[in-house]
């Protein structure tokens, strides 16, 4: 292990994540609402923490290997994450403890979207725009995460995308080299922020929340400046932007790119994840509207539709926007709209959950399976497309759904084991772990009242959402520390 060369590195990491904290102190005085001194503290004590860390290592520059990465990737999330809670523990309003502040920051760089805070629209500008700029920055890294990094080191079946899908390392679509990679999706990812942001903007908002939420559906985050969120607006217009520019976001963004090289939407079409994706959107969005219509929830059609449709796609791309408490639905919607945020958005894109391309090969398994119960002699292949799966890909899969499971009801558990409720802790769980943001019960509308072990055990369960489980759970086991 290169200990001395990832020190360097994360000294690095954290004195360019103190530049984050400069545009906050600007809206601060641009706003005049006193809350510039702590990010101009945050700004001071990061690049100073930066500074002390790497100095002493900035000569160690040896090759890293995969397990190098495998601990980069995850001390890249976590030290972000508690650098990036500075700024809410020094600030006076809100008032927040340890662990609220560390949740409330691991919850933008992760883009989860769980609050603990209430009052939003009373909290200083500054603060509202560094919820949304942590989430917007999150989402840019956890697109390099998923298709420059994560192929590489081989997480969970996403190493399918070397040989079977667009992406940075198969046939030049995009350059192989990771900075180079990253630059071009930054570019895709800074275009489709500008547009939205002039969407919003054009809709309705003012420039300050035009530019927050903008930010927020970018990266699939949820982060409002708005107790009542997206419904704060009343504004089926801005409710269609929004649902649009969560779905782009949510495909898989090296088939943006090849879209955009090539000059034409067939290569969408030819995608069987993107096809795969927009049905099951479709679907969801038919049974939210039927289901609200049937029982008589909005007085027409229309309401039905506006409030169905945002809902359904804000939650199964583990957005976690809402334009109404979705909780007040009938219970087999909420629940219905739990479980679909555990398919998420497309692997490659700023979305949550096991993603769609995992979902299919696993259904695609199963159907192999029941054939081979029939046939068993015979010889059947899975094809994602025109293009067979490798058995490795597909077991890897099976693995990383399995330890998905395994943490998911470790946590589940242990959350119980605090004192909250089954649906509470089961719902809670499910948005941090998918990096969905609302549940239901004690946590329906924000996480501030559960106790602080609580939130502590929450933090966990975004950041192996996040790093996509076995990159973090790697880390526990004794092999990976043997040399």
């Amino acid at each position: 292990m290169q200990y001395r060369s990832i020190i360097r590195i994360l000294g690095l990491l954290i004195a360019m994540f103190s530049i984050t904290m400069i545009p906050p102190a600007f809206v601060a005085l641009g706003y005049n609402d006193g809350a510039g001194v702590p990010f101009l503290l945050s700004f001071l004590l990061c690049l100073f923490i930066g500074f002390m860390i790497w100095y002493p290592h900035r000569k160690h520059r040896a090759e890293l290997k995969v397990r190098d990465g495998f601990l980069i990737v995850a001390l890249f999330w976590v030290v972000l994450g508690a650098v990036g809670a500075i700024p809410f523990m020094l600030a006076s309003n809100p008032s927040l403890s340890l662990a609220s502040a560390m949740f409330e920051a691991f919850s933008g760089l992760t883009t989860t979207g769980a609050t603990v805070l209430t009052g939003i629209e009373f909290l200083p500008k500054a603060i509202l725009y560094y919820r949304a700029q942590l989430q917007w920055l999150g989402g840019m890294g956890i697109i390099v995460l998923a298709v420059a990094i994560l192929p590489m080191l081989g997480v969970g079946g996403m190493q399918l995308y070397r040989a079977e899908t667009p992406g940075p390392v198969k046939d030049n679509k995009m350059t192989p080299r990771i900075a180079d990679t990253a630059k071009h999706l930054w570019y895709i990812y800074l275009a489709l922020t500008i547009a939205c942001s002039l969407a919003f903007y054009a809709a309705g908002m003012d420039v300050f929340d035009a530019i927050c939420h903008a930010f927020a559906t970018i990266a699939i985050g949820g982060f409002s400046t708005y107790d009542a969120s997206m419904g704060h607006f009343q504004s089926p217009v801005i409710n269609a932007i929004c649902v649009i520019f969560l779905l782009i976001s949510a495909v898989n963004f090296p088939l943006h790119f090849a879209a955009m090289r090539g000059k034409s939407v067939s290569v969408y079409f030819r995608d069987p994840e993107f096809k795969a994706f927009i049905f099951l959107q479709a679907a969801l969005v038919f049974v939210c509207f039927v289901v609200l219509l049937k029982t008589n929830t909005y007085d027409s059609a229309a309401d039905a539709l506006n409030h169905g449709s945002f809902q359904a796609v804000s939650i199964a791309t583990t957005a976690g926007f809402s334009t109404v408490s979705f909780a007040i639905w009938p219970l087999f919607l909420p629940i219905l709209l739990i479980f679909f945020s555990f398919v998420g958005g497309c692997a490659g894109s700023t979305g949550g959950g096991l993603k769609v391309v995992r979902v299919v090969l696993l259904f695609l398994q199963g159907k192999r399976e029941l054939n081979r119960l029939i046939h068993p002699r015979a010889v059947y292949a899975i094809k994602l497309g025109r293009r067979a799966v490798p058995d490795r890909v597909v077991e890897a899969i099976w693995g990383f759904f399995a330890a998905y499971a395994l943490v998911f009801v470790v946590i589940m558990l242990l959350l119980m084991a605090t004192g909250l409720d089954s649906v509470t802790a089961f719902t809670a769980t499910a948005a941090c772990l998918n990096n969905l943001g609302p549940g239901l019960g004690e946590v329906a509308a924000h996480y501030g009242a559960i106790p602080d072990i609580s939130k502590w055990l929450l933090i966990t369960a975004m950041v192996f959402g996040r790093l996509e489980i076995f990159t973090l759970l790697v880390l526990f086991t004794p092999t990976f520390w043997q040399d």
